[in-house]
């Protein structure tokens, strides 16, 4: 059973597990209170629930933006170290390309008059998405790809994420890399050096 938790673009919390599918799910698509949100939302899902019987807490890496994403991926952290458990970490828009066999492009904002973008040519034998194109940014009115599905997104499933956690777990395929998928700077940066003070 897998404690699930994305914020790359809005809000979503899941408790999943591959045999008993989608346990609890909660989401929110303001893009904009996840540190107000993640917390509720994951006391909703685990309520009743008996946490060490978790086996690990799937946190989206994104692509999203900076703020948003790092709330989540910290919540993920947070609550893994505190019932002793394993961060697992799963690229958030192959969530959105799980169980799609068509090819598609996967979109999510990034703000900026910009959005985060994947493409997919379908699935493998187990059900995994295949990757054809890594997360990228392109302009908001961006056409897509030719022959490719455009899927535009408002909310990342929280449930799908842990699901497909679930599916890669047992068919034994590598799970992302533990670094976020920010794809630009943060809008604040540390100054170069001390400043001058005058007076």
């Amino acid at each position: 059973m897998l404690l699930a938790i994305d914020t790359s673009a809005g809000t979503s919390v899941a408790l999943v597990d591959l045999e008993g599918g989608i346990l609890a799910e909660a989401a929110s698509d303001d893009t904009r209170g996840h540190a107000e949100l993640v917390g509720e939302l994951i006391a909703v899902c685990i309520e009743g629930i008996d946490v060490t019987t978790l086996s690990g807490v799937v946190a989206g890496m994104g692509p999203g933006p900076f703020t948003g994403l790092r709330v989540g991926i910290a919540a993920a952290r947070a609550f893994a170290l505190g019932i002793g458990r394993p961060v697992v970490p799963v690229v958030s828009h192959d969530a959105l390309a799980w169980g799609v066999e068509d090819p598609i492009v996967v979109t999510t904002d990034a703000r900026r008059r910009e959005v985060f973008w994947s493409a997919y040519s379908g699935l493998d034998a187990a059900g995994i998405p295949i990757r054809t194109h890594e997360p990228a940014l392109a302009p908001a009115d961006w056409p897509g790809l030719d022959g490719h599905r455009l899927v535009a997104a408002r909310t990342v499933s929280a449930a799908r994420l842990g699901l497909l956690a679930e599916t890669m777990y047992a068919n034994g395929r590598r799970f992302a890399a533990d670094r976020p998928l920010y794809l630009r700077s943060p809008d604040v940066t540390l100054s170069a050096g001390p400043k001058r003070v005058t007076g």
